[in-house]
């Protein structure tokens, strides 16, 4: 069964590799076994759409962040896309439909809005670059929000609304996984495209990356998708032992919540260091379906996989 997941930190683990190790090239995305997503697997998985989230860890310092995005950008073009002809850029969410058979979309997303700063004119060059979906935070504050490893809690700023403004014009999703609760909610108010590209049931694991009931909720009430994420600590209590049934214990809670047909898979991986058993890489996924198909009918199961991203946001926005 194809698979769409909505993020993976690949970008980064190349893009650090590169940087280490002083050198011209980088992880090959094709065959690297430190790849989580490489290209191998996932064809193996059948993962049809991957998300490339361009991340900056928080230590970098301000005035380089926009040159690290950059470099993440220049990867995903000359090693993701430029040397693996069966990887697509999607462009425009009809990309999606188009997709050959023996062809995998890569979309390009970006995580925290540090990168640009407060200058729309580096966000506008992200838009025209390829970037179709935001995370307007990681865990820290930035000059758009609040993340959720903020101790203020503050929203969104009158900077951060522009720029939910800007994504709902051209049709680019606006992620809410790592904001603020406040910041959440001003999301929800403004946001034409939410998506929760990489978060689980707080009710069922306590941890602040989690949304609580009503946040689901008000995600369904939205049309918005929540696609829940393989690191163990945000599955269990226990942290870093998790199996597949913990992780479809978070998707039929929420389903309980309404969203059989908001419900999708952002596994983290290449930004994970820890693993669920039976689902360590992308090559795995099948495992998981395959244990969905023995809770769920297979059309919901194909909801998960890949339906629900279609009708929400690809069957949607023009």
């Amino acid at each position: 069964m194809k698979i769409i997941d909505t993020h993976c930190d690949a970008l980064l683990k190349m893009h650090q590799s590169k940087r280490q190790n002083f050198s011209k090239s980088t992880l090959p995305f094709n065959n690297s076994p430190e790849l989580n997503t490489n290209l191998g697997f996932l064809k193996k998985g059948d993962v049809k759409v991957q998300f490339f989230a361009i991340f900056i860890m928080p230590d970098i310092p301000m005035e380089e962040k926009w040159q690290h995005a950059l470099e993440q950008i220049d990867i995903f073009y000359t090693e993701i896309l430029g040397k693996n002809p069966e990887m697509k850029h999607i462009k425009r969410w009809q990309d999606i439909k188009e997709l050959k058979d023996e062809e995998i979309g890569a979309v390009l997303s970006l995580e925290g809005a540090d990168a640009f700063g407060n200058d729309l004119a580096k966000l506008r060059l992200l838009y025209r670059l390829g970037v179709l979906s935001i995370g307007l935070t990681w865990n820290n504050a930035n000059l758009c929000a609040d993340g959720v490893g903020e101790s203020r809690g503050a929203g969104l700023t009158e900077f951060g609304k522009e720029v939910v403004k800007l994504n709902n014009e051209r049709g680019v999703l606006t992620d809410v996984s790592h904001l603020s609760i406040k910041a959440f909610w001003d999301v929800i108010e403004l946001a034409k495209y939410p998506i929760a590209s990489h978060s689980n049931a707080y009710a069922l694991c306590e941890n602040p990356r989690n949304l609580n009931d009503e946040q689901i909720k008000a995600m369904f009430e939205r049309n918005g998708m929540i696609d829940v994420v393989f690191w163990p600590p945000f599955i269990t209590h226990e942290g870093q032992n998790a199996t597949i049934d913990d992780l479809i214990r978070h998707i039929d809670y929420m389903c309980e919540l309404g969203g059989v047909k908001n419900i999708g898979f952002g596994s983290d991986f290449d930004g994970i260091s820890t693993f669920i058993t039976d689902l360590e890489d992308a090559s795995k996924y099948q495992n998981l379906i395959n244990e969905l198909l023995k809770h769920f009918s297979e059309e919901e199961v194909k909801g998960f996989a890949y339906r629900n991203f279609i009708n929400r946001y690809v069957n949607v926005i023009e």
